[in-house]
C-alpha cells in the first residue's frame, strides 16, 4: 500500500497538477488606447494584451471595412518549454493607422483584435480573446466659416469673432501666436455656432498671427484666417520705491511661502524672491483659473463693466515697473490690472454678473475674488480686506462682494481689479467702456444674427 501510495505521490499528482496549470481556462487581457470612435489622415493606435498563468502565444490585430480584411499586425510569442507556457506574460505593441495609404475609405469600419495563450485548451490552441471596435474613417478636415467681418484689436486688449464649423469638433477656438483661446457654442440654436473672445497680450503686437482653428473628433485640424488689424500700444513706465518701513511690514505675512535657505536672508532679498518667483508661481495660479471654468452657453454679462466708485487709478495695466531701494534698481516687473483707490475698507461691487469660482488668497495679490462672466470671460479683484460671497453663488452687477484692504503685495489700501480673457490678463478699460463694447461685441453678434437669420439660444 505504501508504494500504491508513493507512487501516486511522484507520479499521479504531478500529472494532475500539469494537468490543472496547463488546462486553465483564463482569456488573455486585452485592451486599445486612445478609446477612439473615429479615426482621421493619421492615428497611431496601442493595444496591449497580458495572461498571467499560461503567458502570451498570439496577438493579432486587423481592419474590416466593406468586406476588405487589412492586417495591420500579427506576433508571435516564444514558448518557456512544454511544461511551462509562455515566455511573456505581458505585451504593448502600437500600431501606425493611415487610412489612405491602407486603401480605406470614408465611412464605417471594424478593428479586429485577437489574443491567444500558451494554455492546453481547444486541443493546444490556447485559450483565445475577440475583440471589436467600431469606429468612422474621416479624412476630411472640417470646414470653417467666420461670420465676423471686422476684427480691430489693440495690443493687451480683447476681441470677439464669431465662425461656424462644418461639423462637430472636439476642440475650436482662435490661436494667437503661440496662446489658444477657446470657443463656445450654446449662445445661438446652431450647435455648430461659436463664440470666441480671444485677446492680445500686452507683450503681443502688431505681426501677431490670428486664426480660427478646428479639430474634429477623428483629429484632423483646419486653420482658418480672417481679416484683422493690431493696434500698436505703448505702455507707461512707472517707479516703486521700496522703504525699509515696506519691507519690514510686509515681508512676514510671505514667511510660510518663503524657502527655509531664505530663513535668516535679509528683507530686501526675501522681497526679491516674492516678487519674482512667488509672483510668476501667483500669476501661474490666477491665469489658471479661469480654464477650469465650465461656462454652459450662457453669457452671464451685459453692458460696461463697473469700475469702483469714486475711486482714483493708482497704477494702470501693463505698467512697466522699475523698483528702486536706497536709490538702485533692483528690479522690474509687469502689472496686470488696475489699482484703484477710494476710502479704506470701501465697498466693492461686482462689475458684472456672473458666478464666483473662486475665493482665498493668492500671495501677492492677497485675498481675492475671481468672477465667471462666461465663454471665457472673468474679472479678478484683490487685496481684499473682507469677502462677502461664497464660492458658486450669482452675482448680479453692483452685488457687493467685498471689501478694499491691504492684503498680498498691497502698499495701501486700494482694490487691484483685473480683467481676463481666457487665461491672458487684458486692459479692463476697454471693459468699463460702454461704446467699445457696441462696437466689438453685442453689435458684431447683431450683425450675425441679422445676416443668418438666427435668434439666441
Amino acid at each position: 500500500m505504501w508504494i500504491i501510495g508513493l507512487l501516486c505521490t511522484v507520479i499521479v499528482v504531478p500529472v494532475l497538477w500539469i494537468l490543472i496549470t496547463r488546462l486553465e481556462g483564463e482569456t488573455p487581457a486585452m485592451t486599445l488606447s486612445p478609446d477612439i470612435r473615429s479615426i482621421g489622415i493619421s492615428q497611431n493606435l496601442t493595444v496591449s494584451a497580458s495572461d498571467d498563468k499560461s503567458g502570451l502565444r498570439r496577438l493579432w490585430i486587423g481592419l474590416l471595412q466593406k468586406g476588405k480584411e487589412i492586417q495591420l499586425l500579427e506576433k508571435e510569442f516564444p514558448a518557456a518549454g512544454v511544461f511551462n507556457g509562455g515566455q511573456v506574460h505581458n505585451t504593448s505593441v502600437e500600431v501606425a493607422l493611415e487610412p489612405r495609404e491602407l486603401g480605406l475609405v470614408e465611412g464605417e469600419a471594424v478593428i479586429r483584435m485577437v489574443a491567444s495563450d500558451f494554455s492546453w485548451r481547444r486541443w493546444w490552441r490556447g485559450n483565445r480573446t475577440y475583440s471589436e471596435r467600431r469606429i468612422v474613417i474621416d479624412t476630411r478636415a472640417p470646414e470653417i466659416e467666420v461670420l465676423t467681418r471686422v476684427h480691430n484689436v489693440s495690443q493687451g486688449g480683447s476681441a470677439l469673432v464669431v465662425y461656424k464649423v462644418s461639423e462637430p469638433c472636439s476642440e475650436t477656438g482662435v490661436s494667437v501666436g503661440d496662446k489658444f483661446f477657446p470657443g463656445y457654442s450654446g449662445y445661438f440654436k446652431d450647435a455648430n455656432l461659436f463664440l470666441a473672445f480671444f485677446a492680445l497680450g500686452h507683450e503681443q503686437g502688431p505681426g501677431t498671427r490670428l486664426a480660427v482653428q478646428a479639430t474634429d473628433i477623428a483629429g484632423n485640424i483646419t486653420r482658418a484666417g480672417f481679416p484683422h488689424y493690431i493696434r500698436k500700444k505703448a505702455f507707461k513706465a512707472d517707479t516703486i520705491r521700496i522703504s525699509d518701513k515696506f519691507l519690514e511690514w510686509k515681508m512676514p505675512e510671505f514667511g510660510s511661502d518663503l524657502p527655509k535657505e531664505l530663513d535668516s536672508a535679509s528683507f530686501l532679498d526675501k522681497f526679491l524672491y516674492v516678487n519674482r518667483d512667488i509672483r510668476q508661481a501667483n500669476y501661474e495660479t490666477i491665469t489658471r483659473i479661469p480654464g477650469q471654468c465650465h461656462s454652459n452657453g450662457t453669457m452671464y454679462w451685459e453692458g460696461a463693466f463697473l469700475r469702483l466708485q469714486g475711486a482714483a487709478r493708482k497704477a494702470s495695466f501693463a505698467d512697466q515697473r522699475r523698483y528702486v531701494y536706497q536709490g538702485r534698481d533692483i528690479d522690474r516687473q509687469t502689472h496686470l490690472g488696475v489699482d484703484l483707490a477710494s476710502v479704506s475698507l470701501a465697498p466693492v461691487p461686482a462689475a458684472n454678473s456672473g458666478k464666483i469660482v473662486f475665493i482665498g488668497a493668492i500671495g501677492i495679490y492677497g485675498r481675492t475674488v475671481i468672477v465667471d462672466h462666461g465663454f471665457g470671460l472673468s474679472s479678478t479683484y484683490s487685496h481684499l480686506s473682507s469677502c462677502d460671497v461664497k464660492t458658486g453663488q450669482m452675482v448680479l452687477k453692483g452685488d457687493i462682494i467685498g471689501h478694499t484692504g491691504t492684503t498680498g503685495m498691497a502698499g495701501g489700501d486700494h482694490l487691484h481689479f483685473g480683467m481676463m480673457v481666457h487665461n491672458t490678463f487684458v486692459n479692463p478699460v476697454e471693459w468699463w467702456d460702454l461704446s467699445w463694447i457696441r462696437n466689438n461685441i453685442t453689435d458684431k453678434i447683431k450683425t450675425v444674427q441679422s445676416g443668418l437669420n438666427i435668434s439666441n439660444g
